[in-house]
């Protein structure tokens, strides 16, 4: 490849770094959350709701990323098939064009969502689970009730805790945002792989990987920043 077709790829790709972050953020957003709650869940003394969180755990865990990915996008067209739906659910759904853009994008989300909020989940568990019993019988002894305990003082220790193993898993999500291809969405990896084809050269994969290397870098120097903030809870 010349440096002319090099310049060319590089734009082209760096056009389609916006569709990867997409990506990237909304997952955060969204798991995050839905991991302390999914914690909070397993944790409950309640064993049915206690059982099925650890269901749900297992199967994210225990199942490629790829997979869910492919199941939450036809999903929906196998439910079309179904003639058991009731009439608003099958009127909605026959509504959805699985070629749309944004739809891909939504069931990239969805299953990004599902399976890192179990990982973050059993983060967040094991930094709960590791403050000591004494913090909660001070905030006892300070007349505190459990929502007041949760929020000022386990939440801050639990932060701390959890950052390193968090950002080990925001900067694999980065590398993971590569596999939204498999249902056709537009994003850096797909892109890469197209032209490649159009080069017949891995020149554009090495691109790619660059992009990628560069984003991880930048995680992992934010993810230090913030750990050396937190170094007051020592």
């Amino acid at each position: 490849m010349s440096a002319e077709e090099i310049r060319k790829v590089f734009m082209i790709l760096l056009k389609y770094l916006v569709p990867t972050l997409k990506v990237f953020g909304f997952t955060l957003l969204y798991s995050i959350p839905l991991g302390m709650i999914v914690a909070l869940l397993k944790m409950c003394r309640v064993k049915l709701i206690s059982w099925i969180t650890n269901i749900y755990i297992l199967i994210m865990r225990g199942t490629p990323l790829m997979l869910q990915i492919i199941v939450a996008y036809y999903a929906v067209p196998m439910l079309k098939q179904s003639e058991n739906l009731p009439g608003f659910l099958n009127n909605m759904l026959s509504a959805v064009n699985i070629q749309d853009e944004s739809f891909m994008f939504n069931a990239v989300i969805v299953a990004f969502t599902l399976n890192y909020a179990a990982y973050f989940a059993e983060i967040f568990r094991g930094g709960i689970e590791s403050i000591p019993k004494g913090q909660y019988e001070a905030a006892a002894s300070l007349s505190m009730n459990k929502l007041q305990t949760f929020f000022h003082v386990i939440l801050p220790q639990v932060v701390k805790r959890v950052v390193p193993a968090s950002a080990n898993e925001i900067i694999t999500l980065v590398k993971d945002t590569s596999l939204a291809n498999v249902v056709a969405y537009a994003e850096i990896t797909m892109k890469a792989k197209q032209q490649m084809q159009n080069y017949s050269s891995l020149i554009p994969l090495f691109i790619a990987g660059l992009f990628y290397f560069v984003l991880a870098m930048i995680l992992t120097v934010i993810s230090a920043s913030v750990e050396k903030k937190l170094n007051y809870y020592k």
